[in-house]
């Protein structure tokens, strides 16, 4: 065969020759296609446009504007940091410099911190090397000629890398950029420096080697790129408005919830704080009791015995808190279902009780390295809106596509429009047959079909026991959280020997559904704090009204309408202090409270309220009563505005 067939998206098929690149199968398609080219899809494998073509396969040509090309290019610009860090600072050593969500970012271990200045000259060293155009070239060796080559450059931690890579036995290749940069990566990158149209360093930051807080402490530096200048300008804008808007920042000022060394990665929370988290949980609970869910509670400290059952050691055990006592060893629990399976197995259950719903706010304990420990998003300890649903094989997909409308119900409630969803199917380190596998994702999917949304496959990115969706919410920033999951586990009900009568008077196995709908409620009150910039709606604002006496004479009206607010059911503080209105209402407007309620003496003598908004134009004195019954609605109501 001196030919291969390659077949385009649209299903038109070209004959070119044998050891084609897919650079040249752009060029036969088009000189526009060629030129805006940047990667490609080969037989469903992310690739370079040098890719060699050694047989029949499928194509889909990445171009500058498409989606999958910005991680391309972040990763080559990551590369372009890391050969501007070397020609500025000869004596770095090189980490990893992977693409991110937001950009990039490139390790390094060097004598002193980056300052400033320093990454002023990087980033114009970026440039000049991205004006000369060096090409990327791929070039695989063996594991002794990488080893070589690692030597000659001087990357001692890569050397190290190298041995993971050989015994994995993964294909180990280098890209060079002419004779100023070569890098030990799988890639790929785009055509050359030159190819990377618009990129900016934001920042750098203390990190780790492998993230292991006790290993080598190094410098990471963060950038961007993009597509265009006119991008990359857009996302610069919406990191300044981030830094405002960060919940860290933002979770101080509100008086939220704090972090100390006394308890690395546990969020301490607030009166504050506790407030978002109750109202969330009853949004949740209320869904809850209307889908019929049985609320449990299960220990926070468990044998290791469970975990090697759950398969849970095997898999996690990197990631769990050990402790002993009366020569026994115990875990502190990473995941909530195995205590649901222990509550399930206490009867013999029929087939009449199935589905059976089993939630629980479970707190959760996950060791995480230090290095990556981030506010709320990344923590030690956390809750999750946990529910387990133990149903027969054909009550899945009615099962799941309950779970989805809850899903979409509560992220509606939040102010998120409708999310993404992706489906996770098997890993390579999995439990059971592919027949299970087979089953169960055929399951996720049917749900999916007939519930009427679309979604995206993510190949091997299931759990060890089963498949799942993600569902990635996006913020008022454009930003994309992955919240919440919907799992399907043929594996669990088999490991602790869950049964059910069914109708013929036999035994059967259920079906576990893992269910949740906010995800981890610490990250979530993170992400809403990100995403109403801490001016929370009514319903969630930790103080949703604030009185404000102008004098001395007019703070026991101010106490009773207070009183009578919270009659209501509403919460709200008066503020006592000797200070002048103007100072007042300046607090309250910092303090981001809903509704700012000025009580003069003629609002005093006439039984109303001057009332302020958070956002809007002052609404004049109103009658209290009518202020109250408002604020009540909104909060009931759980209105997004005010």
């Amino acid at each position: 065969m001196t030919v291969a067939r390659v077949t385009l998206p649209d299903g038109k098929a070209l004959e070119v020759p044998l050891n084609s690149t897919c650079a040249d199968v752009a060029a036969r398609i088009g000189p526009r296609l060629a030129k805006d080219a940047v990667g490609c899809f080969w037989n469903g494998e992310l690739c370079a446009m040098e890719q060699r073509i050694t047989g029949d396969g499928q194509i889909r040509i990445i171009t500058k504007g498409s989606p999958d090309a910005i991680l391309l290019i972040r990763h080559s610009a990551a590369h372009l940091c890391a050969a501007a860090v070397l020609d500025l600072f000869p004596d770095a050593q090189l980490g990893f410099g992977p693409p991110t969500a937001e950009g990039f970012y490139y390790d390094f271990v060097v004598k002193e911190p980056f300052t400033p200045d320093d990454l002023g000259r990087i980033e114009a060293k970026m440039r000049e090397l991205a004006a000369q155009g060096l090409p990327f070239e791929r070039k695989e060796m063996d594991p002794a000629a990488a080893g070589k080559e690692l030597r000659r450059l001087g990357y001692k931690l890569k050397a190290e890398y190298l041995e993971e890579l050989k015994l994995k036995g993964d294909v180990i290749s280098f890209y060079v950029n002419g004779d100023r940069f070569s890098d030990m990566c799988r890639g790929p990158h785009v055509a050359s420096f030159g190819a990377i149209p618009a990129f900016k360093i934001l920042s750098a930051s203390g990190a780790y080697w492998r993230g292991d807080a006790s290993g080598i402490a190094m410098q990471r530096i963060h950038g961007t790129a993009f597509p265009s200048e006119a991008e990359l300008k857009k996302h610069l804008e919406l990191v300044e408005e981030a830094k405002k808007r960060d919940h860290r920042k933002l979770g101080s000022e509100l008086d939220l919830f704090s972090f100390h060394e006394e308890a690395p990665g546990f969020p301490f929370w607030h009166a504050g704080g506790v407030v978002l988290w109750r109202e969330l949980e009853n949004l949740v609970r209320e869904e809850l009791m209307a889908r019929g869910y049985r609320e449990v509670r299960t220990p926070l400290v468990l044998t290791d015995e469970l975990w090697h059952r759950s398969g849970h050691f095997d898999h996690y055990r990197d990631n769990m808190y050990f402790v002993e006592k009366e020569e026994r060893s115990f875990a502190v629990k990473p995941m909530n279902c195995p205590g649901a399976c222990i509550v399930y197995r206490t009867a013999m259950r029929s087939y009449k009780e199935l589905p059976l719903r089993l939630a629980e706010f479970g707190m959760v304990h996950r060791y995480e390295l230090s290095g990556v420990l981030h506010g709320l998003f990344r923590v030690r300890g956390f809750v999750q809106d946990d529910a387990h649903v133990y149903c027969m094989p054909d009550q899945i997909e009615a099962e799941v596509i309950d779970c989805l409308d809850m899903l979409e119900k509560v992220y509606k409630v939040l102010g998120f429009g409708v999310p993404e969803i992706k489906l996770s199917t098997r890993p390579p380190d999995r439990m059971g047959s592919d027949e299970i596998w087979d089953k169960a994702e055929g399951a996720l999917a049917g749900a999916l079909r007939n519930w009427g949304k679309q979604y995206r496959e993510a190949p091997q990115e299931g759990n060890f026991y089963g498949p799942k969706l993600d569902f990635d919410l996006t913020d008022s920033l454009g930003r994309k959280w992955q919240c919440g999951t919907i799992q399907l586990d043929f594996q669990m009900p088999e490991r602790f020997d869950l049964e059910y009568v069914g109708s013929d008077s036999a035994r059967h196995r259920p079906v576990m559904i893992h269910r949740a709908i906010l995800g981890s409620l610490d990250r979530m009150i993170g992400v809403l704090v990100e995403h109403y910039a801490g001016k929370f709606p009514v319903w969630l604002a930790p103080t949703q009204a604030l009185l404000l006496p102008v004098t001395d004479k007019t703070l026991p009206y101010a106490r009773d309408v207070a009183a009578r607010m919270r009659e209501a059911g509403l919460r709200v503080d008066v503020d006592e202090r000797n200070e002048k209105i103007g100072a007042k209402i300046r607090d309250g407007i910092g303090r981001k409270i809903p509704y700012l309620l000025v009580v003069g003496e003629r609002e005093a003598a006439a039984g109303t309220l001057s009332v302020r908004p958070r956002d809007g134009e002052d609404r004049g004195a109103l009658p209290a009563a009518e202020v109250i019954e408002d604020i009540r609605k909104r909060h009931a109501s759980r209105a997004l505005d005010l």
